[in-house]
C-alpha cells in the first residue's frame, strides 16, 4: 500500500532491556503530543503472552518470538493504514510504538549465544518481519533505545530480568545490521521529562 500524508509519517519505537522505563516514558510522551489511542501501540508482547498462555520462561522460545513479530507487524500495519485514512489532514502524523518486532529478534539472538538455533535468520527472513523492517529502516523512523539503570530494576513476575547490559549490547548490534538508525538515552537523562523534551528535541522537531 503506498502511503501519502500533506507531511510524512514520523513513527517513533521505544525499545531496550526489561525495566528501563520503555512504558513510562511512552505514555508520558503519548499525553503529551494528544496522540490519538490507535497511533499509540502499547506493548504487544505483553499481550501476546496473556492471550496465548506463554510466560517468560518462553522469552528465548521461536513460537513466542514469531507470534509477537505477527502480532506488532499487524499493529504497525494498521496504525500506519489509520494515518492514511484519517490523521494526514494533521499535517505530521505520529505512530509511538512500546517496543517493535526487533525485540524478539533481539531476544531469539541472546539465546543463540548458548544454542545454535537458527531462529534469529528465521524471524528476520520471515514475511511480516521483513514487511515492518523497510519501515523500520526508513528515515521516517527513530528508535530510542534506553540504558538498562540499576535500580529501577522492578521482578513483576511477567517481564523477563535478563543482564541488562548485555541485552542492551545486543539491541545496539542488531539495531546497526538491520540499518535502524537510532538514539540512546541512559543514566545522564533519568527524569520523565528531561526524557519527554530530550525526544522531541531530537526526533520532532
Amino acid at each position: 500500500m503506498t502511503e501519502t500524508f500533506t507531511q510524512p509519517l514520523k513513527a517513533i519505537y521505544i525499545v531496550g532491556p526489561s525495566s528501563t522505563g520503555k512504558t513510562t516514558l511512552c505514555n508520558a510522551l503519548a499525553a503529551q503530543l494528544g496522540l490519538p489511542f490507535d497511533m499509540h501501540i502499547t506493548e504487544v508482547a505483553r499481550t501476546v503472552m496473556k492471550e496465548q498462555g506463554f510466560t517468560r520462561a518462553d522469552v528465548h522460545s521461536l513460537a513466542m518470538q514469531h507470534a509477537i513479530v505477527k502480532a506488532q507487524a499487524a499493529r504497525d500495519l494498521e496504525a500506519r493504514q489509520k494515518s492514511v485514512a484519517e490523521y494526514s489532514a494533521l499535517g505530521r502524523p505520529v505512530l509511538l510504538s512500546d517496543r517493535s518486532a526487533v525485540d524478539a529478534v533481539v531476544y531469539s539472538a541472546l539465546s543463540e549465544l548458548t544454542a545454535k538455533s537458527g531462529n534469529t535468520k528465521f524471524l528476520v527472513s520471515s514475511p511480516d518481519f521483513q514487511n515492518v523492517l523497510s519501515f523500520y529502516s526508513s528515515s521516517s523512523s527513530t528508535f530510542v533505545l534506553l540504558r538498562p539503570i540499576r535500580d529501577w530494576l522492578v521482578d513483576d513476575g511477567v517481564r523477563s530480568l535478563d543482564d541488562g547490559e548485555h541485552c542492551y549490547d545486543m539491541f545496539v548490534k542488531i539495531l546497526k545490521e538491520l540499518g535502524i538508525r537510532f538514539i540512546e538515552l541512559g543514566q545522564d537523562c533519568r527524569w520523565l521529562e528531561e526524557r519527554v523534551a530530550f525526544i522531541r528535541r531530537a526526533v520532532l522537531v
